[in-house]
């Protein structure tokens, strides 16, 4: 699947939309600053599969700081079957510069 940008994933989230939302960062990062999502950090990710696994037939939105890990996280989910998975562009750092225009 395509990639979403943090934009479309702001209105998304503003409309209440119903997808999985998954961020990969570190628990740290996410006690910093998170926008809802199911915290697994992406070295985790291979170890905690059945808590998404009912997911699996689902959109799946990864988000983590920069999109980076965001994108590796998607690679390998594809990798398990996992078809609906899309990375937010520019992870949190874009989303929250949306907020300050």
């Amino acid at each position: 699947m395509e990639d979403i940008t943090a934009q479309e994933l702001k209105e998304r989230l503003d409309n209440k939309e119903d997808f999985a939302f998954i961020d990969v960062r570190e628990e740290w990062e996410y006690e910093e600053d998170n926008l809802g999502a199911l915290n697994i950090p992406l070295g985790q990710l291979p170890h905690q599969l059945g808590e998404i696994e009912k997911y699996k037939d689902q959109e799946i939105i990864v988000h983590c700081r920069s999109g980076a890990r965001s994108g590796n996280a998607k690679k390998f989910l594809e990798t398990k079957g996992y078809n609906k998975v899309r990375n937010t562009l520019g992870g949190i750092l874009a989303y929250r510069a949306l907020e300050q225009d």
